[in-house]
Parts: C-alpha cells; sequence; structure tokens
C-alpha cells in the first residue's frame, strides 16, 4: 500500500460522490410522475414515462456508481483489490489501469458539464421560471466534478508513482 492521501484529496474524492446527489434525486422526482420544474407541455413532451422513467431512473444509478469509484482513488481498495472478488482478489490494481480511465474521465466530464456555468444565459422553454432556477442551481455543482475527479487522480498518481520510482511517470511528483 502507498502513502496516505492527503485530506484535500479525500475531501474531494467525497465531494465527486455527493455533487451527482442533487441531479440524481431531481430525476427521481421527474420518474415517479412529478413535472420537478418543467411545465405540463415540457413534462408531457420530455416523456418520463414507461422506458423515459427508467432511462432517468438507470441514468442517476449510473452517475453516482461512477462518482462513488472516485472514492476508490483514496482508499485502499483502489490500490489492491478486496480479496473477495474471484480471481483477482488480493492483487495490487496498476497504477495506470487507474490513472488512464481517471484522467480520461476527468476530462470528459469537465467538457460535458462546464457549459452548465452559462445555465441562465440560455432560454429554457420547457421549464417554469422557478424551474429553470433550481434545475441550474441542481445541476450546477456537476461542473466541479471533473476538476475535482482530475486532482484527485493526480494526487493518487503522485502517491503511487512515490511507492514505485523505477515506473516512469507522465505526471512528475
Amino acid at each position: 500500500m502507498t502513502s496516505t492521501p492527503p485530506r484535500w484529496a479525500v475531501r474531494a474524492a467525497h465531494l465527486c460522490a455527493l455533487v451527482t446527489l442533487p441531479t440524481g434525486i431531481w430525476r427521481l422526482l421527474l420518474a415517479t410522475g412529478h413535472t420537478a420544474g418543467y411545465t405540463d407541455a415540457g413534462y408531457a413532451g420530455m416523456d418520463f414515462t414507461g422506458w423515459g422513467a427508467g432511462y432517468v431512473l438507470g441514468l442517476s444509478v449510473v452517475s453516482e456508481a461512477v462518482a462513488l469509484l472516485s472514492l476508490g482513488l483514496v482508499q485502499p481498495w483502489g490500490e489492491v483489490l478486496p480479496r473477495w472478488i474471484p480471481l483477482w482478489g488480493g492483487r495490487p490494481l496498476p497504477r495506470f489501469a487507474v490513472v488512464v480511465p481517471a484522467a480520461l474521465g476527468a476530462v470528459v466530464l469537465t467538457v460535458v458539464w462546464s457549459p452548465l456555468v452559462a445555465w441562465w444565459a440560455l432560454p429554457h422553454p420547457d421549464l417554469t421560471a422557478h424551474g429553470s432556477i433550481v434545475v441550474g442551481l441542481l445541476y450546477l455543482p456537476l461542473a466541479a466534478w471533473g476538476p475535482l475527479l482530475g486532482a484527485v487522480t493526480v494526487s493518487y498518481h503522485r502517491r503511487r508513482a512515490d511507492v514505485n520510482p523505477t515506473v516512469p511517470s507522465i505526471i512528475t511528483p
């Protein structure tokens, strides 16, 4: 196992898991039949019934599950697989097998969610006036997800590189 992660990295990893909760809860409201800020026509047009409800429910679950993976960057199970995992349990994870997907995820999340900072500059005709404000506030934390994940990924990479300095590093400690 490597050195203990810095306190800021642990907090940032937990924030990664938390920033998806507001939108997930909002989507759950949509899936259960609440307009949640949409106009009646806007809600009907989005079709949050049947497969639409399943989609927003699945999107919420998958988003939170992916966000929770960031905790592996600051927990022992992100360095050595737990023993209960068949065939691979107890084996150390290769550093780049963790860093590369996490770094790519950080870049994708930053590109996808950064435009949300301009939410209020865009018209949202399918939302009520209050709904537009609330939805903007619920989605705004997602703009921090990518940069937070990127910072935690760099911290993970540096900690793991310190343990085996003979392995080439793409990010200098």
